[in-house]
């Protein structure tokens, strides 16, 4: 039996190598950062019947390898959520449903950023201006700040404490432990302190309470944890437009009738009929009829196809005008549109490098600091003498507040939200950090042809009138009209020219589709036509063929695309069609060249054409009549060699490359999936927007480094201070109070850094 199609054919399983085992992916659910992931991961990967996981923070999805005689994917779901997090499984939409649960979460942490930050204001200012709050001047200062701090920690923060916990229960933690754990024993001191300022009286020591440090923490973390999720709001839908290419049903011929059934009922030998305008559902061979169709999806090409008995169909292309019917050859996971699908799916599941860096630098921070401030509070308890008890206290929980990474947290979504304003300023928009990151490391730049180096539409370059007939304007409105009746892809070009001269249309007395040859009509008793060069030879115009033969072949050998006007006796016009080279791109190619870069041109156009446009851009190295798989293949051949590759185009047939490209850049104009996948998408359509970018991936990742360099050296210089180290030299013991402060001010040194990137040239 051959395999139906579904819905989801992203996440289909797959047999891996090992025939006993799956392997699959899934979108996760409610993680919230890198250290996130690796929890994730390892449980996944510790759980009896997995074989290999991986989990990607980038685009919150799972891919696991696993025996479903082991562990089902309930089983895998239970794991997840056992710590927290959760695995959509069993979704007629998987990702509609990752899609409308991250909307959900942006709407409440943004609700709850918003009260924390306005409940924290009071409790600062109250801290700030009245630091003695314990005494009878200002009795009640306290209480009314540890009012106000008990929603924003416990309520605002719940958070936190909740995933802490999670974490806890399996021997794990992540940065919402560290969170827990400082704002937790901040406002659990302070409210001792509050309560009972007795105890430290009666010691000589003064009941400081550092609710405002507790506050910050929450409302700081929050701001980050919102900036990053506002920096990810456009979550990738490439494999939902994707799916949409194919339609719910299809109408198949039985020899008696037609009939409409499912797409997932559909059989391979069974025959499909198609009408105007609609989509192909499956791959298959025409078996009578003939139509255009557009296949800029797999082709990249602009220009429809002619299909007629005995060529192939492919799933999600467009037919044109005409109706047909074709025998399906290949269904469900198997059609190219499928495949297309998976290798999208796969390449936007794997791991950068850098992502693996972040995700181990996340998996040790936060148990490194636990196990300092442990430290600190048994040296303080062994070394400290008779205030040892307190001094372990107050240098511990200093330690977690110092060092909560809120400065580690807003150092990569601030730089990109400024890199992102600054990119749409001159007409780039940035997806994620990874592109940053990869951006100005970029050796070797793949162009698509069409829509990305010429304008990607049929235009009239040229319009010779090689004889002119007694009436030229009536030549011209038969011309117009003509081509405005006609089907083929290359007339709306002629139309269109002929309207910028003023020219209208007429009526005709008789109107004749000559197929594979153009058009004719009649008009005042004469016929015209217009044409390929077999229908002037089919006229007996073969010798006038022959004088225009030199303007022909020089139009050919630029790439042009020539057709005939002509009556009964002569020849009228010669005409060139062709799509035009964008005026900016052979500059914007050889600024690409003088930075050292290789540039490489693909195409799924002949190699005449892709030679002539090649040559008039300054391009050296090119391919041509290249399907996606090609695209993506030279990609990887290109990385196989140690380059970092930029893969730049436009439509549907670009998106496998742009997925594995190590930096991706979609034309604006192009295919809503070509912009999906990319990582980064130019609103213009020209190209000296590309330099523009890699400039811009320089400067934004230099502000990256810069941000995570302070706040790691503000950490390491920190946290031994908070930890006392000073003490035994001159006395100075941190105060939580001034911890938190240098906690907010790292925070917005971070921030203020991240904002001079709006004030760079590109």
């Amino acid at each position: 039996m051959q395999p139906t199609p579904s819905p989801n054919i992203a996440t289909q399983p797959r047999r891996a190598s090992d025939s006993r085992l799956t392997r699959q992916s899934f979108p996760v659910l409610e993680m919230s950062c890198a250290a996130c992931a690796v929890s994730v991961e390892s449980m996944l990967k510790n759980t009896p019947g997995v074989a290999d996981a991986a989990v990607n923070y980038a685009n919150q999805s799972a891919t696991v390898q696993y025996d479903p005689k082991v562990i089902d994917q309930e089983g895998l779901q239970g794991v997840i959520r056992s710590i927290g997090y959760d695995l959509v499984i069993d979704a007629e939409d998987p990702l509609a449903v990752q899609a409308e649960a991250q909307q959900q979460y942006y709407q409440s942490l943004r609700k709850r950023t918003l009260w924390a930050g306005i409940l924290s204001i009071p409790v600062v200012i109250l801290g700030m201006f009245f630091m003695d709050g314990s005494d009878n001047s200002v009795p009640y200062v306290n209480y009314i700040m540890m009012t106000l701090s008990a929603p924003v920690v416990f309520w605002l923060g719940r958070s936190y404490f909740v995933n802490a916990w999670k974490q806890a229960r399996h021997g794990k933690a992540n940065m919402d432990t560290l969170v827990a754990l400082s704002t937790g024993i901040a406002f659990l001191f302070s409210t001792f302190n509050t309560l009972n300022p007795a105890f430290w009286h009666s010691r000589g020591l003064h009941p400081h309470v550092y609710f405002e440090a507790a506050t910050v923490v929450i409302a700081f973390i929050s701001l980050g944890k919102l900036l990053e999720e506002r920096a990810k709001s456009n979550t990738s839908s490439a494999l939902k437009k994707l799916m949409g290419l194919q339609p719910k049903t299809v109408r198949v011929f039985d020899g008696t009738g037609e009939q409409e059934i499912a797409i997932a009922q559909v059989r391979v030998g069974q025959v499909i009929v198609v009408r105007p305008g609609e989509k192909i559902p499956v791959d298959g061979v025409v078996e009578s009829g003939t139509s255009f169709v557009d296949e800029s999806m797999i082709s990249g090409e602009p220009i429809p196809v002619e299909k007629r008995a005995g060529e192939s169909v492919f799933a999600g292309t467009i037919n044109q005008t005409g109706s047909f019917r074709f025998t399906a050859r290949k269904v469900g996971g198997d059609t190219l549109l499928a495949q297309i699908i998976r290798m999208v799916q796969e390449a936007q599941g794997s791991k950068a490098p850098v992502q693996k860096l972040v995700d181990t630098i996340a998996g040790i921070f936060v148990p490194v600091v636990i196990g300092i401030a442990l430290l600190t509070f048994a040296a303080w308890m062994i070394f400290g003498g008779e205030n040892a008890f307190t001094h372990a206290l107050l240098t511990s929980v200093t330690v977690l507040v110092i060092a909560c990474p809120c400065a580690l947290g807003l150092a990569t979504p601030t730089a990109i939200m400024v890199g992102i304003g600054k990119g749409a300023d001159n007409n780039i928009l940035i997806k994620d950090a990874e592109s940053l990151e990869l951006g100005y490391k970029v050796n070797a730049v793949i162009l698509d042809k069409t829509g990305t180096i010429t304008e990607g539409k049929p235009t009239v370059t040229d319009m010779n009138w090689v004889a002119e007939s007694a009436n030229p304007t009536e030549a011209r409105q038969v011309l117009y009209t003509l081509e405005s009746q006609s089907e083929h892809p290359l007339a709306g070009a002629v139309v269109a020219q002929l309207k910028t001269e003023g020219i209208t249309g007429t009526t005709l007395d008789q109107f004749e589709s000559l197929t594979g040859r153009g058009v004719s009509g009649r008009f005042n008793g004469k016929t015209y036509g217009i044409g390929n060069r077999r229908l002037m030879a089919e006229w007996g115009l073969t010798d006038q063929l022959t004088k225009v033969n030199g303007l022909v072949k020089t139009w050919q050998d630029e790439a042009k695309t020539v057709v005939y006007f002509a009556d009964e006796q002569q020849i009228l016009a010669v005409i060139a069609i062709a799509d035009p080279v964008k005026p900016t791109s052979r500059e914007a190619i050889l600024s690409l060249k003088k930075r050292g870069i290789a540039v490489y041109m693909l195409t799924g156009d002949n190699r005449q054409t892709a030679e002539a446009v090649a040559k008039a851009v300054g391009v050296s190295d090119f391919r041509a009549e290249t399907l996606p798989a090609d695209k993506a293949a030279f990609v990887q051949e290109l990385q196989a060699n140690g380059k970092v590759v930029a893969m730049i185009g436009d439509g549907i047939n670009d998106s496998q490359a742009l997925a594995l490209a190590d930096v991706s850049i979609a034309m604006g104009r192009g295919s809503d999936i070509a912009m999906d996948v990319a990582k980064m998408t130019l609103i213009t359509s020209d190209l000296n927007s590309v330099p523009k970018a890699l400039q811009l991936s320089k400067k934004t990742v230099q502000a990256i480094r810069q941000n995570l360099f302070w706040a790691f050296i503000y950490n390491i210089i920190g946290i031994p201070i908070a930890a006392g180290l000073l003490y035994p030299i001159n006395g100075f013991l941190l105060n939580p109070m001034l911890a938190g402060a240098a906690m907010a001010l790292s925070s917005v040194s971070v921030v203020t850094n991240s904002l001079r990137l709006k004030r760079i040239r590109l």
